[in-house]
Order: structure tokens, then sequence, then C-alpha cells
């Protein structure tokens, strides 16, 4: 059916409309590029930052020319792989027997679990277990606390329910082990969910920083969020004292530009790789909200 004007005319509104929440969520990310891109002296003035106001790499130089922000890069990338691999393990490996039906318990199990969600021990009781277990000033401080999300697991847990029982008992018949179904016929086609609980995960791992202020004191297990902290936080040219341009560039950077040039070196990566993983993110989302 041919559109009426009203109904033309609405839709223009509306795209009008989301161009313009869309250019309200884009432009503060633009204007700290734009920014940290800018001749320091010529962005002092302010302003709206279309372009970059007289090109300038100084504060990039300074910044990457410190030996602590490739420390701090490191110890996220760290995190981030190994935590992400140690979520995805353990949660797979609670949902799938948590999806049996055969499996006695598993509802009190999973209301247990679901209590989680609603009530914890509190910042203080998970200090001190951290403590007890001498985990302080340790990677894995960062990954055992929250090694099994739950809302996570109830999403993979509903998946594998979604899964035809023809598939793990055909694995049965030719004797195949409760750990050879997960791993060689449960997962294999779970793989969309995987990828999206995948990005949950490193979402968190990357961007986390309380539980690193809490407990890493240590300027050698520093994370890139708590490095970007303390560049915002304190004067940002202290920190990077120690690079191999910072006699050289320290006339031509002010602390706003190195600070803008930190957001976006830690920002850029999960803003690169979130396009790809997007639609597992979206599907990711639709498991957890229409399967009960």
């Amino acid at each position: 059916m041919k559109e009426t004007f009203g109904e033309r005319f609405g839709s223009f509104l509306v795209n009008v409309l989301l161009l313009l929440i869309s250019l309200c969520t884009l432009y503060p990310f633009w204007h700290v590029l734009m920014y940290s891109l800018s001749d320091p002296k010529l962005a002092m003035g302010g302003g709206i930052f279309i372009v970059p106001r007289g090109f300038s790499g100084a504060s990039f130089e300074i910044l990457f020319g410190s030996k602590g922000i490739f420390v701090a890069y490191w110890n996220s990338i760290v995190r981030l792989v190994l935590g992400t691999l140690i979520n995805l393990l353990l949660t797979a490996m609670l949902a799938y027997p948590l999806s049996l039906k055969r499996f006695i318990g598993r509802h009190v199990i999973t209301l247990m679990i679901f209590f989680t969600m609603l009530f914890s021990g509190g910042m203080i009781p998970t200090y001190l277990l951290v403590k007890e277990l001498g985990l302080l000033d340790s990677i894995w401080a960062l990954i055992i606390p929250t090694a099994i999300s739950a809302w996570n697991l109830l999403i993979l847990k509903n998946y594998f329910q979604s899964i035809p029982p023809e598939l793990e008992e055909s694995a049965n018949m030719d004797g195949a082990s409760p750990i050879r179904v997960l791993f060689s016929v449960i997962l294999p086609v779970s793989m969309p969910v995987i990828a999206a609980i995948a990005l949950f995960y490193g979402v968190v791992h990357w961007n986390s920083y309380f539980d690193a202020i809490l407990y890493i004191n240590s300027q050698k297990e520093q994370v890139l969020q708590v490095f970007l902290r303390t560049m915002l936080n304190g004067s940002s040219l202290q920190q990077v004292q120690g690079s191999e341009n910072f006699a050289t560039n320290i006339g031509m950077v002010t602390e706003e530009s190195v600070k803008m040039a930190t957001i976006i070196s830690s920002v850029l990566p999960m803003l690169l790789l979130y396009p790809f993983l997007q639609k597992y993110y979206v599907k990711g989302v639709m498991i957890g909200s229409v399967k009960g």
C-alpha cells in the first residue's frame, strides 16, 4: 500500500530524531578525539571541536613514550583474555548440568544462584576473603572473585535447554561421557550465545577498575582503567615523566591534552572490536529475555 503524507512525515520525524540522538551520543567521543589531535595551545580555547585545531600528535608521543601505559595495556589484555576464557569455561560447565531435566536438585541450585543476583556478601567481606586467599597484588584477584556471572549463567542455561535432547542422547549411545558431550556436541552448536557471553565478560574485564583499586597496589600489576583514573584525578604530566619524548614535547602539550589522549587510547580497542560482535550481543540479550 502507498504511504500517506502523514506516514511519510512521521517516518521523517523519527529519522531526524534518531539522527539527533546519535549525534548527541557520538559527539562527546568525537570531541575528545579531536581535542587529543589538536594543538594543545589552540585547544585550550574550548568550544565545539569538529576538526582538529592545528594537528598535533605530541600528546600521544608523550603518552606512548611512557612505560606505564604499556604495562597497563599488557595487564588489561592478560586480564581480558585469561579472565574471559576462565569465565566461559566455568560458566559452561555449570550451566550444562543445570540445563538437564534429569539433574536432581537443579531448581534449588538455580534458585541459590539467582539469590546472589539480589544479595551479595559486600565489599569488606569480599576483600577479607581475597586477602586470606593470598590473592592481593595478583591478576587472580581480578579474575577468581568474578569467575561466574549469575546473569550470564542463566542465559547460557536457557540456551542449552533449547537444544534438542536427541543430540545428547545420540552421543550417549556412542559412549560419550558428559564432559565429551559438553565440549564435542553442546558447545559447537552454541557458538552464537558463547560469542555473546564472551562479549559480556570481555567488556566487563576491560572496563573494570574498582576491583583493581581494591586488590592491586603494585604499579607492575596496574590495569589500563586504573592508569586512566590516575591520569584524570591527578597530574597527567607527572604520570608520564619517564616518557622518552617528555623532554622534547613537554612545552607542546598540556595536562588536558594528555588526558584526552589517554581516554582515546583506553576506549578505542573496544570501539573497534564492538561492531564485529554487536550481532552476538543483541542475540544474547534476546535469548535471556524470551526464554524462561
